[in-house]
């Protein structure tokens, strides 16, 4: 069983990913912006004895990146595993989102990710041993209107992810993406509020909602992807992309099932057209509101 630092563990994929390992008989390090916010982690480990640890550990900022890791590293001489899970998300159409919510976005999705990975890279390659498993998503794989900013975020940590497993297969270092598809967190849940009729990109914004809302009705749990990062730290799984919960890899075989021409025009598709290319491709009655 290994030493496991696990990013935004609050709630979530990160809180279940932790809970998982944890069960699964790994030390795990549940980084937490602000550890206030851990009570409930707290409680499930002293209740299940769970070998989990809350740090501080903000992705934002390099201080408390190097701080953490070091203290980790300085108590227990190596890291084998790194889950980058902290994410925020963020949409709507590029025109729209102001310059500074995307580099919020890219912040923490993207620079959160890699300021993680250098401070495990060293000890990693030096000891020929190691695994790095970053969540990404299925809009790491594609892009849909409006998801611009969040999506480019994650289309950036999978071309990060893609040449670091090239790098480090070298050193025996592997590296994976989860790329889960709608899930049942806050991040999802969360109330969305819609804008006026009289925004211009009123319609694709009220089609992504109503496809969140016709997903949720049967929700992935976030323990479903903690159980495919589980597969891919005990060895289960080596593939490079793994997508997860119960819309993942259906998401991503619509988009490869069209030429990027067809795609684009599916943006300016009537509502019931784009529902009906949604149903038949991700059996999902998607009925905009």
């Amino acid at each position: 069983m290994g030493i496991v630092v696990i990013t935004g563990t609050s709630t979530g994929i990160g809180f279940a990913t932790a809970a998982t390992l944890a069960r699964g008989g790994h030390t795990v390090f549940a980084g937490m912006r602000n550890p206030d916010r851990g009570d409930e982690l707290r409680e499930l480990a002293s209740k299940e004895r769970l070998s989990i640890r809350i740090v501080r550990l903000d992705v934002d900022n390099d201080d408390s990146v190097d701080e953490a890791f070091k203290n980790i590293l300085k108590e227990n001489g190596h890291i084998d595993v790194l889950v980058n899970n902290a994410g925020i998300s963020g949409g709507g159409p590029v025109e729209l989102v102001p310059i500074g919510i995307f580099r919020q976005i890219m912040e923490t999705n993207f620079f959160g990710a890699i300021r993680c990975i250098k401070a495990v890279v060293p000890s990693m390659r030096e000891r020929r041993s190691g695994c790095i498993v970053n969540i990404t998503s299925v809009a790491g794989q594609f892009g849909m209107s409006p998801q611009g900013p969040y999506a480019a975020s994650k289309w950036a940590l999978e071309g990060l992810s893609e040449c670091l497993a090239q790098e480090l297969s070298a050193f025996n270092v592997r590296v994976a993406m989860v790329e889960p598809g709608v899930i049942a967190t806050p991040m999802t849940t969360s109330p969305r509020p819609m804008p006026p009729p009289t925004n211009p990109y009123f319609p694709i914004i009220r089609r992504m909602v109503a496809y969140f809302t016709a997903s949720l009705k049967t929700p992935s749990s976030p323990f479903e992807v903690a159980e495919t990062i589980q597969g891919i730290v005990d060895g289960k799984s080596t593939k490079l992309r793994n997508p997860t919960g119960h819309d993942g890899a259906k998401l991503i075989q619509w988009r490869k099932s069209k030429t990027d021409e067809e795609w684009v025009k599916l943006g300016a598709a009537s509502d019931s057209e784009w529902a009906a290319d949604a149903q038949k491709n991700l059996g999902v009655d998607v009925n905009s509101p």
